[in-house]
């Protein structure tokens, strides 16, 4: 399985491309379609990923906006790649709207970092791990809880798959130490992701307290992501939804918290090491 494009992520993506071009300018959206003989709700569309962004649109948005050709042609490219249905479609009545965005976007990105300080991330959580805290956080309905569970065995082939996700994962002790469903899930899960953090693809590191202070003291949970085509995106998790950091700015920002995260954090050996002696292996 090679990476799962996800047209409705596609469209956002790209909309977010033309919303920067247009504001490094920079250009009103009257400007815009006075500029390119395009409509101005049309162009509101596009950026919103609410509307197919058709090549020849796109590269008279980008050429208005004095983009240089090798940028018009990546956009151009990327605006051809979709499929019939996203890949995550089987489970689209168990997932919240704003989470759907963010699976699309993960399925798309190259490569990720996550930092995640009470449990484990989602990509390297065991089906029973995953299913405890399902069960456990209270938002997904229990009739919903198995179906959503399969979803996250689904979304974590992206770790294992033709063209796997690059993932680096910098986590909390805390969630080492995090008891679900019992000792036997959480030696389990730990196993499992001892096991991961030997593939090639997927670098962990363990935070501890006895590190010392970092810059995402104040952040919480976010994540990063990379893509061959696009500019990086940088997301974190409210309790009833999510944001996402599209300027460059915003993101550097997120970019450099987690470069401290990994100088603060156990090196990845040495975290290999920790999460089997919590293990009990």
């Amino acid at each position: 399985m090679g990476t799962r494009t996800d047209p409705s992520a596609l469209r956002w993506l790209i909309g977010a491309e033309l919303s920067r071009y247009r504001r490094e300018v920079p250009l009103t959206l009257s400007e815009l379609a006075s500029r390119t003989g395009i409509g101005k709700p049309k162009l509101g569309h596009m950026e919103m990923g609410r509307y197919q962004q058709f090549p020849e649109d796109i590269a008279t948005v980008l050429r208005a906006c004095g983009a240089e050709q090798i940028a018009i042609d990546r956009l151009t490219t990327l605006a051809q790649r979709s499929d019939a249905r996203s890949w995550w479609a089987p489970w689209a009545n168990v997932m919240p709207d704003w989470f759907k965005t963010y699976v699309g976007l993960e399925g798309l990105a190259d490569g990720a970092f996550v930092f995640e300080s009470m449990v484990i991330p989602g990509l390297l959580q065991t089906e029973e791990y995953a299913q405890a805290l399902t069960l456990g956080t209270g938002f997904v309905r229990p009739d919903h809880a198995e179906r959503f569970v399969s979803f996250r065995q689904a979304r974590a082939r992206r770790l294992t798959d033709d063209e796997p996700l690059t993932l680096h994962a910098v986590i909390g002790e805390a969630a080492l130490r995090l008891r679900v469903n019992g000792d036997e899930t959480r030696r389990a899960q730990l196993r499992h992701l001892a096991a991961m953090a030997e593939r090639p693809n997927v670098t962990v590191q363990v935070l501890r307290p006895e590190d010392g202070s970092h810059s995402a003291t104040p952040v919480g949970k976010f994540v990063v992501l990379d893509f061959a085509h696009v500019r990086p995106i940088a997301y974190t998790e409210l309790l009833d939804g999510a944001m996402y950091v599209q300027d460059p700015d915003g993101v550097r920002t997120y970019s450099m918290v987690a470069d401290n995260l990994r100088q603060v954090a156990l090196s990845p050996a040495e975290s290999r090491a920790l999460i089997r002696e919590h293990a009990g292996a």
